[in-house]
């Protein structure tokens, strides 16, 4: 029954449709980007690329710079709960602003990051990192395609928010 509830939506939607295959599109660009990875690296194996990137395996147990790596395995289910719960926020945003450009974008990098590092922790117990860049004695800590793509949707959420008009805020 609910299921096609959603088919229903979809097909009453098409702008909506298109957003949640971006963020189906983002999910396979990141574990196929992982699967790749596995394949070919070993754990802690470095490629350098360029003179500011390597490539590597790492597994992230934490969230964002390893933030509660190491505390004994609990936060992989806060983690899944907390990206599951974001899902069901943008989703719901995602169809509030399907009709719109720039804000369900954003919504669907996001979604599509969250969910490829969701299924990780649930096929891992931590996150597949393995871009790893360096410039002028600065190490940023290794991320992977849902990381980028999270981050490239908050910039523009940020980008949004600044182009509306001040009494909308």
């Amino acid at each position: 029954m609910a299921r096609a509830r959603y088919v229903t939506l979809l097909k009453s939607s098409p702008r909506l449709a298109g957003w949640l295959l971006l963020a189906a599109c983002v999910i396979v660009l990141d574990q196929a980007s992982k699967a790749w990875v596995l394949a070919n690296f070993r754990l802690m194996e470095t490629q350098p690329v360029t003179s500011f990137f390597n490539l590597i395996l790492i597994f992230n147990s934490g969230a964002a710079f390893s933030f509660l790596a190491t505390a004994g395995g609990w936060q992989k289910w806060f983690f899944v709960g907390l990206a599951l719960a974001v899902a069901a926020v943008l989703l719901r945003m995602l169809r509030q602003h399907a009709a719109e450009r720039l804000l369900p974008a954003a919504l669907a990098l996001i979604l599509g990051g969250a969910l490829g590092n969701v299924v990780d922790r649930l096929r891992f117990d931590a996150v597949v990192d393995f871009l790893d860049f360096y410039l002028a004695g600065y190490h940023w800590p290794a991320f992977n395609v849902a990381d980028s793509a999270i981050t490239i949707g908050v910039v523009l959420m940020l980008v949004h928010q600044l182009r509306q008009p001040r009494e909308n805020k």
